[in-house]
């Protein structure tokens, strides 16, 4: 009878160390699956930036802006004004 109870003990106290392990794992389970659903929301905000940027790529006022910063072309009826350089030195 003895030696069933310490069986029984020792199986008690191996299922108690197991389902702690396994409470651990699953702590470690639920951050991990945080961390990727935060992950996927950035990513979906990051998406939804470029599809933006993407649409506003297809603007006349992207197009204008760029022929204005890169390219330096001004409309017929603009006036440019250039800074002079000081060449004294």
């Amino acid at each position: 009878m003895f030696a069933i109870g310490c069986v029984v003990s020792m199986l008690l106290a191996i299922l108690v160390v197991q389902g702690n392990s396994l409470k651990n794992q699953l702590a470690m389970y639920d951050e991990k699956e945080a961390a990727l659903k935060e992950e996927i929301e950035e990513e979906q905000a990051r998406t939804e930036e470029i599809d933006e940027l993407k649409e506003y790529m297809k603007t006349d006022a992207y197009a204008e802006e760029v022929a204005r910063e890169k390219l330096g072309l001004v409309k017929d009826n603009e006036i440019v004004f250039q800074e002079k350089e000081d060449t004294a030195n």
